[in-house]
């Protein structure tokens, strides 16, 4: 019978599979310590690789050597996300995932490369995987600001919408009026064109190769910058404010369930029991 768990990849398996999962999944026994670490350094080894073969001077040089590694690494991946599937407690809920879902995808560029030239670079996404970090070194703590930060997003998701609207309808405009002011014969040579000036120049980015060359637009030009200066500011101002909310939300009392407390409230305002983070 399995064990009750709010995670789908551990369980209380007997003979061998429980062995496996507790070396693939667990972190307390020195065997999965092990595995983690060793995983670990294998991945950090595979993306080093893939840098490296995007070099052409080592590209040519160590090809073949390359490429074996590629696959090597690539088959330990693909051998190990088959025993995760084998050992987990339940294999669907693990393999829908977001590690699940990144395991697999640490794999499928390899097989993928040999339908479609240069897939193989995005192995890159195996960093993702290293996110266990987290897990092995009992940085927990970590995972759950991370949650906060997620949730904020997700709060602040209909405001950062209306924002980004917002800003597209702005650049529309004066990227319009940019084409009508300079026009073709200063680099101006379409409204789409002209679009892309009004967002580098909204960003603050500013890559300079198309620039106003008449007193007018070098006025608009001004205003849109100092325009970017404080549109910068709003959408880390809407999250920010979301964070503190979700900080507030999260201080809930253990024995009266009370919410809302300030973010450095150490004991409830309703009953006064000591919150616990």
């Amino acid at each position: 019978m399995l064990k009750k768990t709010p995670y789908p990849q551990y369980a209380d398996f007997p003979g061998w599979r429980g062995k496996l999962n507790d070396v693939i999944f667990g972190t307390e026994s020195p065997a999965g310590r092990t595995f983690d670490v060793a995983l670990i350094v294998v991945i950090v080894s595979s993306v080093i690789a893939v840098m490296l073969e995007s070099i052409t001077g080592v590209r040519l040089a160590f090809s073949n050597e390359l490429r074996i590694l590629e696959w090597v690494f690539t088959i330990l991946f693909t051998v190990e996300y088959l025993l995760r599937l084998i050992c987990a407690a339940k294999p669907f809920r693990y393999a829908t995932s977001f590690f699940g879902v990144v395991d697999l995808m640490a794999t499928i560029p390899t097989y993928l490369s040999l339908i479609i030239p240069g897939a193989q670079y995005l192995l890159v996404i195996r960093l993702l995987r290293i996110l266990r970090v987290f897990r092995v070194l009992k940085l927990a703590k970590y995972i759950s600001e991370g949650d906060t930060l997620v949730r904020a997003l997700r709060a602040s998701r209909h405001k950062i919408a209306l924002f980004l609207f917002t800003v597209l309808t702005l650049v529309v405009i004066l990227g319009s009026l940019m084409y009508l002011i300079e026009g073709p014969r200063h680099g101006f040579t379409s409204i789409p064109k002209s679009i892309y000036w009004a967002i580098v120049t909204l960003t603050t980015v500013g890559y300079g190769d198309i620039s106003p060359q008449t007193n007018l637009g070098q006025l608009l030009a001004s205003v849109v910058m100092i325009v970017g200066y404080g549109i910068i500011a709003v959408p880390t101002g809407i999250v920010t404010a979301e964070i503190v909310q979700a900080n507030r939300t999260r201080l809930r009392c253990a024995r009266c369930a009370t919410q809302d407390h300030q973010p450095d409230s150490v004991y409830c305002r309703h009953c006064g029991e000591r919150l616990v983070p």
